[in-house]
């Protein structure tokens, strides 16, 4: 299947698809009981993660992934965000990986990160990182390192009125 993807870099347009990625991946997450890492409200009914994925799609580091017409995966690189450690070299951040619960196991997310690395290595930079909610069962950290990343640093986010959002920082070697 993902020979017929085709990746292209978003615009302000795209962000009814970002968030659309987003609410339906929340969905996903609140039905097998994971709500700890984003949740159980919709992506499109937060003002805060509407503000985000606008940003997102302005910033110039948006690619979609898209099979036809429908986006299934969106992806977000840049600089790292303020509540992780920063790097001690040059990087490219993936502020965002999210994929259509549809197309499950069919390489999408790797793709994208493979992509990643690919504009990484297009900037002569060797170090990617990205950050995961590091709660529940490790599952989203194992995911990544099987992508090739490593563990690096753990850190937690205060939410007022919440409990924290404990997170992990995981860095790839592209040298």
């Amino acid at each position: 299947m993902t020979d017929d993807l085709l990746l292209r870099p978003g615009g302000p347009a795209d962000a009814p698809a970002v968030l659309r990625l987003l609410d339906d991946a929340t969905a996903w997450l609140v039905s097998q009981g994971r709500t700890g890492q984003w949740g159980t409200e919709p992506a499109s009914a937060d003002p805060r993660r509407i503000a985000q994925a606008d940003a997102w799609t302005k910033g110039g580091g948006l690619w979609l992934a898209q099979l036809g017409e429908r986006p299934v995966g969106a992806l977000v690189v840049g600089s790292a965000t303020d509540y992780v450690p920063p790097a001690t070299e040059p990087e490219l951040y993936v502020n965002l990986l999210v994929t259509d619960r549809a197309y499950a196991g069919h390489g999408i997310g790797g793709r994208l990160l493979a992509h990643a690395a690919d504009l990484a290595r297009e900037r002569r930079l060797d170090l990617l990182r990205v950050d995961c909610y590091a709660g529940g069962d490790g599952a989203l950290v194992r995911w990544y390192e099987r992508q090739g990343f490593t563990r690096t640093e753990q850190f937690s986010v205060q939410r007022p009125g919440r409990e924290p959002w404990p997170g992990q920082v995981l860095a790839r070697r592209l040298g």
